[in-house]
């Protein structure tokens, strides 16, 4: 039978129940990692007597498994943020990294780099380690301004470059393209799924037009100038109705606008069958894995559920009634990713 344990560090504060069961007095720890949310978040709620001191702003990291295996698995490295104490519990909550990426605001001008230069000086600006920082598009120009965090920027170019941004466990910054080159977890029916369910819409759109503020029509140099024909440089992608338009001054050329337009239309297409599985609990699943979901009858009306799909969302919950229980958000795959 296997034993969920964890190490929880709260400044200078080492809580290790590898080493020792009874050295905590947690009551429940519940880690969220998201691809769509700017920092990822931990809640540990534990019993008055002899729980962890913390203090807002002392650094956290969580590693979560099995006391039958080698070594724990680290899920978030991060800092304090809020200290809840009561009566008889005590809540402490934590943000992953990305909470300096939301405290950083920057006003700065960038010419002629990458979308993956101005995410490393934001990186840099904000004080956080950078993991994997692909290039991306070109810019001949892009302003950050101070009235919106780093974060929301970060969101931007990645939205422009169609790439994914989000931190590593260890609180390192990812920016990058999704291909299928990733870690697979396999999960079986009646072996490793508790629960799952899946969803399909209609797409929000099925064309996408993309706009920007044209360089006029003098070659690189002329970015700054204006035009009275904005038509030539504009960028499409999809073939049917209805049709979102998108606006972004730092669009400049008609390459870019046509690569932010299929980018568009991918993710509109990815968004459109998504779904959540239950599993007993897996750290060493991260987001933008890939999960396979195999063995699901078609006798018992489930075999639609059969496929491959990206990590979009991670929860992991530990209770001493439950044990350990990780629930997974995904979607599907579309262009270079799809099998």
């Amino acid at each position: 039978m296997l034993r969920p344990a964890y190490r929880i560090v709260v400044g200078d504060k080492v809580v290790d129940t590898t080493v020792e069961a009874k050295a905590s007095t947690a009551i429940e720890v519940i880690v969220r990692l998201d691809l769509d949310t700017p920092a990822d978040s931990v809640t540990l709620r534990q019993g008055q007597v002899g729980g962890l001191r913390a203090q807002p702003g002392d650094d956290l990291s969580i590693d979560l498994g099995y006391a039958d295996e080698d070594q724990l698995v680290r899920v978030l490295t991060g800092s304090v943020v809020a200290v809840e104490p009561g009566l008889e519990t005590k809540r402490i909550t934590g943000h992953s990294g990305g909470d300096k990426l939301l405290r950083a605001f920057v006003d700065k001008t960038f010419e002629d780099t990458t979308a993956g230069d101005i995410v490393r000086a934001l990186a840099a600006e904000a004080g956080l380690e950078v993991d994997t920082v692909e290039d991306g598009p070109p810019f001949p120009a892009y302003v950050i301004d101070g009235r919106r965090p780093v974060a929301r920027h970060l969101r931007d170019l990645a939205y422009l470059a169609g790439f994914d941004s989000y931190l590593t466990a260890d609180g390192k910054l990812v920016f990058e393209g999704f291909t299928g080159n990733r870690t697979v977890h396999k999960l079986k029916y009646g072996e490793h799924v508790l629960h799952a369910e899946l969803r399909r819409i209609r797409p929000r759109a099925g064309t996408v037009q993309v706009w920007g503020d044209s360089p006029g029509s003098g070659g690189d140099e002329s970015w700054a100038w204006l035009t009275k024909d904005f038509g030539p440089r504009h960028g499409s992608a999809g073939t049917t109705k209805p049709m979102l338009l998108i606006q972004r001054p730092a669009v400049r050329t008609s390459k870019l606008a046509a690569a932010v337009a299929a980018s568009a239309v991918e993710t509109l297409t990815e968004q459109a069958l998504h779904g959540r599985v239950r599993i007993q609990g897996r750290p060493q699943l991260f987001l933008g894995d890939l999960i396979r979901l195999e063995g699901f009858p078609a006798k018992a009306g489930v075999d639609e559920l059969e496929g491959t799909y990206q990590v979009r969302g991670v929860r992991h919950h530990l209770t001493k009634a439950a044990g350990l229980i990780t629930d997974v958000e995904f979607r599907s795959l579309q262009g270079v990713a799809a099998p």
